[in-house]
């Protein structure tokens, strides 16, 4: 018995993209064809990929485990055609990410890109968005997924990333009279996002924790120690967002860009990276196991 990689890729497709609907245009199949594949993958291995949840559908937890082996089947086969292919991209890239956004963002980046491109070796940088910045300007990186408002350099913005006042689902710090925050250090746009806030809202605070890393202010937040504002992207399970009911108004989105060293520009590797990060993370949806 061998497996179909047509039906694999299509799996996957559905996987990453959360619905038959938008996994039929990425494989160029109509939406019945996706689901009559996804039929014949369940009877060939005798296992029901999908569950009801509702009105929705889910991974089980046999389709949760093929997930992993469907993407090491695509990957050799990706890996044995690229060894023998004269034309395939290689080369090194130095890529930067806002550590805001690495946890979520950075393996789906990574996972999917070194897949289609085995040549390629990347090297990756996560921390703030105006030391990305700085690292771009003195040639240290060549590519960067930063905060837009946070940097110099040139940006392309490729998504508006919603931003929420955060604490711990588990404790009440945000109901203290003097409400302890978690914030950026130095002249981090968010932390002007933060204090406008808190103005606005005529909230007394106090700054106890301060850190230019996102997992220290994710720390503080969930021990119950301070409240933040985070990008959606930097959300864990144990926050609690809060929001007009708690007293606090929603912070304005920010806006994510990919800022690139100017040899770059001539780089057909660094350029085919760029396009698959703009296509990352315009597919992703929020929760990748559930599917329509």
């Amino acid at each position: 018995m061998f497996l179909d990689l047509d039906q694999l890729r299509t799996f996957l497709a559905v996987v990453d993209t959360g619905s038959f609907t938008a996994a039929s245009q990425i494989v160029h199949k109509t939406q019945s064809a996706v689901s009559m594949q996804m039929k014949k993958l369940e009877d060939q291995l005798q296992k029901k990929l999908f569950t009801k949840d509702g009105r929705a559908l889910k991974l089980s937890s046999d389709g949760e485990r093929l997930v992993f082996y469907a993407r090491r089947a695509i990957s050799l086969n990706f890996e044995t055609l690229a060894a023998f292919d004269e034309n395939a991209l290689d080369g090194n890239i130095r890529l930067g990410l806002a550590d805001d956004y690495a946890e979520r963002y950075l393996p789906e980046i990574l996972a999917k890109f070194s897949e289609s491109n085995p040549k390629v070796e990347i090297s990756v940088e996560c921390m703030s968005s105006n030391k990305l910045d700085v690292m771009i300007e003195q040639d240290q990186l060549d590519i960067a997924v930063v905060t837009s408002d946070s940097v110099r350099t040139s940006c392309e913005v490729i998504r508006r990333e919603p931003m929420y006042w955060v604490t711990s689902a588990n404790h009440d710090t945000h109901n203290k009279t003097v409400l302890p925050m978690a914030m950026d250090g130095g002249d981090c746009s968010w932390r002007k996002l933060a204090l406008d806030s808190l103005e606005k809202m005529n909230r007394e605070y106090s700054v106890r924790y301060v850190s230019d890393s996102a997992l220290p202010i994710a720390s503080a937040v969930l021990a119950g120690l301070a409240v933040a504002i985070a990008p959606e992207a930097s959300i864990k399970r144990g926050m609690k967002i809060l929001n007009e009911r708690d007293g606090f108004i929603t912070p304005p989105p920010v806006d994510i860009g990919i800022i690139q060293n100017q040899k770059m520009e001539n780089s057909t590797t660094g350029q085919a990276l760029i396009d698959h990060i703009k296509s990352s993370l315009n597919n992703m949806l929020d929760n990748h196991k559930r599917v329509a």
